[in-house]
């Protein structure tokens, strides 16, 4: 068996989804190879080279291959497809994007969001919110399959020395352009990267009040995220959205002042490693999985959290 890793990757670097996904696979049993699809991303290729765990590293560089769009990605996935037992992405927007079309052109069912692998035909994922996890198992040939980040540990970015083999690029699908990219900037760590986060909810009470969190997320030099129906409402921009229709995180830290604890918001966030959890009702879903709960008025606590901060 032989595992196809699809690289995240914006030419010059692996996203560190890519380093999630190693690990999956691994897992899967045999070797893991893992494909670079860019326009001059030699830089990318090299960093996957030194993954540990990666044997092969396979590149295919092409001007249309510039923007990830999914369908060229896709076409390039499916030209050396037929030597693999399991392909692999990141269940990001990247990866959700393009292995859907490589499933269906292989006729094969889609494994969506795994997060174990029991053995090579079988996997955990969760379901309904993440109340459930069901194990499913494959009897495809080719499991093509998603990965959630936030359960497998990041493959060791050195060590490896894995061979660069250039492969011939598939050709251009032709049915779609490139037309812009919108990137949110900030001084603060990205969303999905961050080891500690403070986020807000509904509570917070309007989009001014989440100043009131800028000083607590400079003292952690933490990211700042938001439930949706803090979004809903206009407070915060939807990149901020942390929960099922969101972002899925697993920070070291996550502190969720005045969020209630929808499932949704929990099932974006459960699996950081400690959970703080800020609210003024004692019954808030929200403290069922706290590790750390303060029942309180969060205009108060806040300041005073930041004051004992320093």
């Amino acid at each position: 068996m032989v595992a196809l890793v699809i690289a995240e990757h914006d030419n010059g670097s692996l996203k560190g989804s890519t380093h999630h996904t190693v690990t999956a696979a691994a897992q899967c049993g045999g070797d893991v190879h893992v494909l670079v699809a860019g326009s001059t991303c030699g830089a990318a290729a090299e960093a996957a080279a030194q993954i540990a765990g990666v044997s092969k590293v396979l590149v295919a560089d092409a001007p249309y291959f510039a923007d990830g769009l999914a369908e060229n990605v896709a076409e390039q996935i499916l030209a050396v497809a037929g030597s693999y037992s399991h392909i692999l992405a990141p269940a990001t927007a990247y990866g959700k994007n393009i292995l859907p079309r490589v499933a269906a052109k292989l006729d094969v069912a889609q494994i969506s969001e795994i997060t174990k692998v029991d053995s090579p035909d079988t996997f955990e994922r969760p379901i309904y919110a993440g109340n459930a996890i069901a194990t499913v198992q494959s009897s495809d040939s080719v499991k093509v399959i998603t990965v959630r980040g936030t359960g497998f540990d990041a493959a060791a970015a050195t060590g490896g020395s894995a061979a660069v083999e250039t492969i011939g690029a598939a050709a251009d699908f032709g049915k779609s352009t490139f037309v812009g990219r919108e990137l949110a900037k900030s001084d603060r760590p990205e969303l999905t990267a961050a080891k500690i986060i403070v986020s807000g909810g509904r509570g917070m009470g309007s989009g001014d009040n989440f100043k009131l969190l800028e000083p607590l997320a400079d003292k952690l030099g933490a990211a700042m995220g938001a439930s949706r129906a803090a979004v809903d409402a206009g407070y915060v921009p939807n990149d901020w959205q942390v929960g099922q229709t969101g972002k899925i995180v697993a920070p070291s830290l996550y502190i969720a002042v005045g969020i209630s604890g929808a499932i949704q918001h929990l099932a974006g966030m459960k699996d950081s490693k400690t959970i703080v959890a800020i609210n003024k009702d004692p019954e808030a879903p929200i403290f069922s999985v706290a590790d750390y709960g303060l029942v309180g008025d969060l205009f108060e606590v806040i300041p005073q959290l930041v004051q004992e901060l320093g």
